[in-house]
Parts: C-alpha cells; sequence; structure tokens
C-alpha cells in the first residue's frame, strides 16, 4: 500500500448490511466525500455503494483492503444528515439498509448513469485576411459559419447552429479542425415544469400584502428561523387563509442567508400548480433554480434534479414524498403542506411517513420543519399538546371571503321519497344547474373509481369476485369489464350469473363513471370530465385538464382524491360529495379522522375567488360526528372528541403501533407461522409491550397470497423492531411465508 492511500468506509448496495472497508488511491482521495458513490470490488464482481466515512480505520491488515476502483461523480450524492436519516429509517422502520438508500436514491444517480451533455461552440483563433478570402473563395459555408459564430456573444449549442444555417458535419468538423472555432461539452439540464409561470397566472409579490394573521404568523416563523436550531411548528388554517403565502414569507427569509428549502406536497396533482406559484415569487432570486421532484419524471429529471441540489446549483426543491430527500446541502427550511394526508405515507418497504421523516431530518440538520393543514392529524395535535410542537393560527380566508355554506342531504329520506335509488339528490341537481346557467364550476368528489363496486346478482345474491383477491371486482362501464383494483385482474362483465344463470345480474353501488353518466344525463349540455387513476394514463395529462377547467372549457370535474385538496380554482362555487360514508364506515381507528378531514379539504375547493361558495354533503348517517362537526366547520372541539376516544382505547398518538403482516400461498401455513411468532414475541417482550392476533387481514387474500396480521402497541418502536428482527433471524422461516413490518401504519386493510 502507498503511504499516501486512504482507507473509506462504504456501505455497498450488494444486497447485505455490511460496512465494508477499501483503500483509495491518493490521486482519487481529493474527490472522494462522505455520501460520495464509489465503484467497488466485492467479491468478484464490481458493485457500486455509498462512503459513509473518509480517513477511516479498519480491522484487518492493510495490504488485505482491496482498492476504489472508481468514483462515479464529482460531488457527494448524499449530505452527511442524509447519511445519518438513512440509519434512522433503518432502525425505526425495520427495514434493510439496502432498500433504505434504493429508496432514497433515485436509480439513475444509484446506477452511476452520466449526465447527458451538450456541445457549444464559440469562435477559436482569429483567422487572417488571407485565410478569410480563402474560406470565401473554397468553402464559402464554412465562411458563413464562422462570421455568425464570432457574432455571438456567449457559446451556442451546436446543434441549434447546424439547424440554422443548414451546415453540414463536414462543414462544421473543417473549421473546427482549422481552429477557427471552438467546442465545449455542458451537461445538458432538463427542467420539468418549467412553462407552468406562463400557463398559469399568479399575483406578483408586489402585490401580495399579508393580513394580520398571516404578517403575526410569518413572523412568528421568521423568528423561529432567526433564533437557530430545531423546531417545529403546526400552522393551523382554514381552507384558503393564505398559507402559501407564509410559507413563501419564511423561504425568502431562508434564501436571503443563502440557505436552501425543501416544500412538500402530498400529491402528484399538487406539484404544477405549487412549483408555478414558487417560481413566479421567486422570479427576483435571478440565480436561484427550482428543482420539481415526484414519482413520474423521466430518469434524465431525476438525474439533472438531485445532481443540480447535491452540486448547490439548485437551492429549492418541491415535491412528493420522495422529495424528503434531496441532497440540499445548506438546508434552513422544511415546509410538509397538508402535513395530515395518509399520502405521505409509503406504502412499499421501507414504509416511512414524509412528514415524521421531514420533522427527523429537521432536527438532525438544526432546523425549523412548518407542518401546514386546515385539519391536523391527531398525531401533530398530540405533539402541540405535549409542548413538542408550536402552533400558529389563520382562522379567516383572505380578503375577508367567508367559508363555504355546507348542506347535508340525508339520503334516506331522499331514497324514500323517490323510491329508488339515485346517486345525485334533487338539491345538488338543482345547484349544478344553477352554477351552468351563471357560467359558474363546480366539483363533484366521490372517492371509487369505475362505474359502480360490484355486480350482483338480484336473484341468488351471487357477487362478482376477484380470482386472486378477497374483494369484488369493480364494474367499468365503459369498456364492459370487470376490474380489481387490488391486483389489476380484469375480466368481461358477464351477462348472465355464472353461478344460477339468471340475466339479473346488475351492478350495485357507484363511482367515478356512474357520477360522470348521472350528471351528463341531467344536464346535457355541459362539459363534463371525470378524472380519477383510469383516466390519467399520459405523463401530462391532468395537467393539461386542470388547464381547461382553470380557463373555464369545462363545467363540471367529477373526481376522486386527486381532486380533492390544494388545488385552487377562482370560479369553482360548488363542491358536491357524493357518499360521505365510503371512508367513515370501514374497519380502522383513523375512519372518523379521514372522514373529516376529507369532508373539510374537499369543500374548501368552493368559494376560493370573489364568488361565495356552497357544499352540498350526501350521506346515509347525517349525524355522525365528522359529518356534523365538518358541517360547523369546527376543527379544535373534533379534535379533542376524537383525541379523547383514542385516549380511552390507548390507540395511536397514544402508543405507537406496529402491523406485522404474514402471506403466502398456503393459508394454514402461514396462520400457524403467524401463531408461532407471535408466541416467540410474547416470551420475550409481552411484559412491555401489548400483541392483538394473529387474525386474518381485513383483505385476507390478495394477489393469490393469504393474509395474517399481528398488531404490537408499544411505547418504543425502535427497541420493538429490534426485537422482531432479532426473532426473525433466530426463527426457522418458510421460504413461502413473506413478512411485512409497517411502524405507524395508515392503512389497516
Amino acid at each position: 500500500m502507498d503511504l499516501n492511500d486512504e482507507i473509506v468506509a462504504v456501505w455497498p448496495l450488494a444486497g447485505f448490511d455490511k460496512t465494508l472497508h477499501y483503500k483509495i488511491a491518493s490521486s482519487m482521495a481529493k474527490g472522494v466525500f462522505e455520501g460520495s458513490l464509489v465503484r467497488v470490488p466485492v467479491g468478484r464482481r464490481f458493485t457500486l455503494g455509498i462512503v459513509v466515512e473518509t480517513g477511516a480505520t479498519a480491522d484487518v491488515e492493510l495490504s488485505k483492503l482491496k482498492m476504489v476502483s472508481q468514483v462515479c461523480y464529482d460531488q457527494a450524492i448524499m449530505t452527511k444528515p442524509l447519511l445519518k436519516l438513512a440509519e434512522w429509517i433503518r432502525t425505526y422502520y425495520g427495514a434493510k439498509r439496502e432498500s433504505v438508500l434504493e429508496t432514497m436514491i433515485p436509480a439513475p444517480i444509484r446506477q452511476g448513469m452520466s449526465p447527458k451533455r451538450d456541445k457549444y461552440v464559440s469562435a477559436g483563433e482569429a483567422p487572417s485576411p488571407e485565410d478569410l478570402a480563402a474560406l470565401e473563395r473554397r468553402a464559402p459555408k464554412q465562411r458563413a459559419l464562422y462570421d455568425f459564430v464570432s457574432q455571438q456573444f456567449k457559446p451556442q449549442k451546436k446543434s441549434l447552429i447546424l439547424a440554422r444555417l443548414n451546415a453540414s458535419a463536414a462543414t462544421y468538423n473543417g473549421l473546427l479542425k482549422k481552429g477557427f472555432i471552438r467546442e465545449e461539452s455542458r451537461v445538458a439540464e432538463r427542467v420539468a415544469y418549467e412553462d407552468d409561470i406562463g400557463k398559469v397566472e399568479f399575483a406578483d409579490e408586489n402585490e401580495i400584502v399579508l393580513n394580520d394573521e398571516q404578517s403575526e404568523v410569518a413572523e412568528s416563523l421568521r423568528a423561529s428561523m432567526a433564533k437557530g436550531g430545531f423546531a417545529t411548528h403546526l400552522v393551523q388554517g382554514v381552507t384558503g387563509s393564505g398559507k402559501t403565502e407564509v410559507y413563501l414569507s419564511a423561504m425568502r427569509a431562508a434564501l436571503d442567508k443563502g440557505q436552501g428549502v425543501l416544500f412538500l406536497v402530498p400529491e402528484v396533482a399538487l406539484t404544477p400548480q405549487t412549483v408555478g406559484r414558487i417560481r413566479s415569487r421567486l422570479a427576483r432570486y435571478s440565480d436561484i433554480q427550482t428543482v420539481v421532484w415526484h414519482s413520474h419524471l423521466s430518469d434524465g429529471e431525476r438525474l439533472d434534479g438531485w445532481m443540480a441540489l447535491a452540486s448547490g446549483k439548485a437551492k429549492v426543491v418541491v415535491g412528493a414524498r420522495s422529495a424528503v430527500f434531496a441532497p440540499i446541502a445548506n438546508l434552513g427550511l422544511i415546509v410538509v403542506d397538508e402535513e395530515h394526508e395518509p399520502a405521505y405515507k409509503q406504502d412499499e418497504t421501507p414504509r416511512y411517513h414524509g412528514r415524521d421523516v421531514a420533522v427527523y431530518r429537521a432536527f438532525l440538520e438544526g432546523v425549523v420543519c412548518v407542518l401546514g393543514s386546515a385539519t391536523p392529524s391527531l398525531e401533530s395535535y398530540r405533539n402541540v399538546k405535549r409542548g413538542k410542537y408550536a402552533i400558529d393560527r389563520l382562522t379567516q380566508r383572505v380578503d375577508d371571503r367567508s367559508l363555504p355554506m355546507m348542506f347535508v342531504v340525508d339520503m334516506r329520506q331522499e331514497i324514500a321519497r323517490t323510491r329508488k335509488s339515485i346517486q345525485l339528490s334533487t338539491l345538488l341537481v338543482e345547484k349544478l344547474r344553477d352554477r351552468f346557467e351563471r357560467k359558474e364550476q363546480s366539483i363533484l368528489f366521490i372517492n371509487r373509481r369505475g362505474f359502480s363496486s360490484s355486480m350482483l346478482c338480484q336473484d341468488c345474491g351471487h357477487v362478482e369476485v376477484c380470482d386472486h383477491c378477497s374483494v369484488p371486482m369493480t364494474y367499468h362501464r365503459t369498456d364492459e369489464t370487470l376490474k380489481c383494483h387490488l391486483c389489476g385482474d380484469e375480466a368481461n362483465a358477464p351477462m348472465r350469473c355464472p353461478s344460477c344463470k339468471s340475466p339479473k345480474i346488475r351492478w350495485k353501488g357507484m363511482g367515478t363513471q356512474r357520477i360522470e353518466d348521472a350528471v351528463t344525463r341531467v344536464m346535457p349540455k355541459a362539459k363534463v370530465v371525470r378524472i380519477d387513476a383510469d383516466t390519467m394514463s399520459r405523463k401530462h395529462l391532468f395537467r393539461e385538464i386542470l388547464g381547461d377547467f382553470r380557463s373555464g372549457k369545462i363545467d363540471v370535474l367529477v373526481g376522486t382524491q386527486m381532486i380533492a385538496k390544494g388545488l385552487d380554482f377562482p370560479n369553482v362555487t360548488l363542491v358536491g360529495i357524493v357518499d360521505a360514508d365510503l371512508s367513515l364506515h370501514i374497519p380502522d381507528f383513523r375512519a372518523n379522522e379521514r372522514t373529516f378531514q376529507l369532508l373539510l379539504q374537499v369543500s374548501g375547493r368552493a368559494g376560493r375567488g370573489d364568488l361565495a361558495g356552497e357544499v352540498v354533503v350526501q350521506t346515509f348517517t347525517p349525524h355522525a360526528d365528522p359529518i356534523q362537526f365538518a358541517r360547523q366547520g369546527d376543527v379544535d372541539h373534533f379534535l379533542e372528541v376524537e383525541a379523547e376516544s383514542r385516549e380511552r382505547f390507548q390507540y395511536p398518538p397514544y402508543r405507537h403501533l406496529v402491523r406485522q403482516v404474514f402471506r403466502g400461498p398456503n393459508p394454514d401455513k402461514v396462520s400457524f407461522f403467524a401463531e408461532q411468532f407471535a408466541k416467540r414475541v410474547g416470551e420475550r417482550v409481552g411484559n412491555r409491550v401489548e400483541l392483538r392476533g394473529p387474525a386474518p387481514c381485513a383483505i385476507e387474500k390478495m394477489k393469490d397470497h393469504y393474509r395474517f396480521q399481528i398488531w404490537y402497541f408499544s411505547m418504543n418502536v425502535t427497541a420493538l423492531m429490534a426485537d422482531l428482527e432479532a426473532i426473525a433471524s433466530e426463527i426457522g422461516w418458510p421460504s413461502d411465508v413473506i413478512q411485512v413490518l409497517d411502524a405507524d401504519p395508515m392503512s389497516l386493510s
């Protein structure tokens, strides 16, 4: 070993959770940092890995250490706090380190993908008058190319020059060989949603004047940032109260100090609008690049965005859940908008919660984290009560706009009066027609795709169920098919009952397609468009539809969760919630909370402009607490009542819940193994952890696998996860039984 060689510790992406040590040549060492991506030998193959320590010491002889073969990028791809965050996610969520790193680092970066480069041309050595004359006589096209390039104030892209002058590669190469032009290679940066500012009109920054409440909250956040250190603020503001303007005020305070900003939104759908608003409002920072981050980006966009952040070229990132891992070197502020949203929870291993990871990252970075919501989660409410979070309130809509008036329609009485099953109440139809005549817009929300929830035989009661999952198939009228929304299986809708051969097999329940049809029937001249996962087939289709809706080309928008929050359309004066009971009667202790949040969030889309808004809620349980509290807009009292109920049963947030699911093709084998595992856990930690189960999951069969679950209630998740990992390593694990660990689960199905 050369005395100048150094030792680095590496986490290899090689399928195991070990830290390995390597030598690195002195000529390469200056370009290696904690967080660098390197290529290293593991056994007889080479793999990529993350440097977690430079100047390390190893327990083996130096002569036996292998050499780092390549440093993939000029800068680190992860910051030091991100490396610490990776370890916390690994221990808290019970995941393998490699799966954590694969989640945190986008695939094109992990694979060492090279950035796309473009060639730029500038004037080279100045030709003599004789040379110019010779070019004029013998190569007039080269002379024209030289004249054009020499007149440019800065280097121009080669492809654009050749296209503009219709010059050939031979002409270009001849001039390059003579030295009269120069060529340089530059990274080609692809900026997602670069055109959003031009498509959406936002108020100029100079026109924005914060009201008293906004100013007070903004000053509270800026004071906390000026104080320095970690703090979490919950900004509880009614829908339309101008929370985004408060966030922007805090963002400018961070940028003025040369710090970076991480801004999280719960849904990809909200990203374009948020990006457009932020870019337009931060236009005065000519050198500040805003990176967009979410799951729909191309590999090239991911690579460019990540590198812009890692190099410090970009200081602001706006994105969905995974943006929480963006490598912002000098982070100054984290904002989590709509912090209550279940969409922040990852449904694949590692099953992290974006909001909680954001708070912990703020702790590691020593910065302020702002959580915003009109309907805060019980977890955040509990942290405020315990004094862990500060709270700032916005109680009024901007410009003294009134909150929408909510009408609750008892569908039991509606059906009794009409003596038939209906989708739209008389009141909702009247208000839809009224809006259409006044050239105002409406939104109808139902949280179910398809035409109806199932097909039912009226003679024998047979229901068409998925062969691979224990759920009814959903009927889609557009193509006359039955689809399983869990596994994707598809079949033709039967004309006769497969069980008794009766022709009286009909759809039952309703979805977005059926509501779209119902609106078209009562308003045949209206332009009605449906938005759900079935219709969003193209990458930018959602943006196009929202653009048409904003410009008034669409009268009624029918959709699912995709249109439930965050969107701001001034001409929307009516919101209809078609079936408010869908989320109320699921077997989940969060059902009341989710229903209440959904009602207030969806209703908040109405009346955001100069015109007053109204909301019609159709329900079969009008006196349920979530519906009554939502009708009154009483967030605080709902949170108090719900918190009392949770505390009585010691449900989260008063204890942590860890859900362990066992699944496999043989139900008896899976059930038996789950029982044996639960017995081991009870013997080991039963005195400090409450176990419930094993029992079949709410959806017992999914994708041909039978599923059983155990619930663990504990005050210390990290300790419990370590115990479960130890038991898993000790017990003989069947090859055809798979486990899923979920700390703080948001879904219990």
